[in-house]
């Protein structure tokens, strides 16, 4: 075929023809996806607020596998590719948070609309949002409770709440690397939630003090980034629940606005924090 032809000849039909379902379908599993709103009001704006809330399960997913990755890879002491896996959760996160961007605007009355249709639902009984929260540190027994009915999900939260936190697998990982993580953190009670530790900031303060090319430094930024952005969407959220519903009583019984002004006030990884007063 001449030069002129090939560039003068049409793109083939892509294949059409399938038994059965698509691949992409097989895949993706959209049929599925795109099926599973099942509103409970005559309110247009729910559809709005039901897919958000799906598409925030699907971000909590995700990022919980991005920290699952994470602390195996620490466990090996494989310092690249848990970096990688908290980067890719940063820009996940980053998704996330986008997600409050079609709920941030509702007034009162547009919330109220169709609110009554949750019922006693709220997202602090989101099975997948705890673990991603175990995983944080922020470990509460309790928090099992709501989850007694189905029981993968409570078993799954049972394990998650026994096992060490990605916070806790950092930690060990500095111990191994010859760090005075003291004995008391390494040692503790990995189901109960992660409390400050003055040694634990002296540690990071002496990395941050040190070559800023340490790959010990990227670690302790990436964490930076992922409990900047944690504390992002509690905000978000926050702003979201206040601008919708002011200060009354939230869904499923919590206090609403005061609940969440208690949970925004709590810093993920605390000594990263702390320990930059100290370089």
């Amino acid at each position: 075929m001449s030069r002129q032809a090939q560039q003068t000849h049409e793109p083939e039909t892509p294949h059409l023809e399938f038994d059965g379902s698509t691949p992409y379908e097989d895949y993706v599993r959209a049929d599925v996806l795109t099926h599973l709103q099942q509103p409970r009001s005559d309110d247009p704006g729910e559809m709005v607020f039901l897919v958000t809330t799906q598409v925030m399960e699907l971000w909590f997913t995700v990022i919980v596998h991005e920290w699952e990755t994470a602390s195996q890879a620490l466990r090996r002491d494989d310092v690249p590719t848990a970096v990688d896996a908290l980067k890719r959760s940063v820009r996940e996160l980053e998704a996330l948070n986008a997600s409050w961007t079609p709920l941030g605007q509702l007034t009162p009355a547009q919330f109220n609309s169709y609110r009554g249709a949750l019922g006693e639902g709220s997202g602090f009984q989101s099975a997948m949002y705890r673990r991603l929260e175990f995983l944080l540190g922020d470990k509460s027994r309790s928090m099992l409770v709501p989850h007694r009915g189905t029981p993968r999900a409570h078993a799954e939260l049972e394990k998650a709440l026994h096992e060490p936190s990605l916070y806790d697998e950092v930690l060990r990982f500095l111990a191994r690397g010859g760090h005075a993580v003291p004995e008391a953190v390494l040692r503790r009670d990995v189901s109960e939630k992660y409390e400050p530790s003055p040694e634990v900031e002296r540690v990071w303060a002496e990395i941050y003090t040190g070559d800023q090319n340490d790959p010990l430094v990227r670690l302790g930024e990436a964490l930076t980034d992922v409990a900047e952005l944690v504390w992002r969407w509690r905000n978000d959220h926050l702003v979201a629940t206040r601008r919708a519903m002011g200060s009354k009583t939230g869904t499923g019984g919590s206090a609403g606005v005061a609940w969440l002004e208690k949970r925004a006030r709590n810093t993920v990884f605390p000594e990263l924090w702390t320990a930059r007063s100290h370089v």
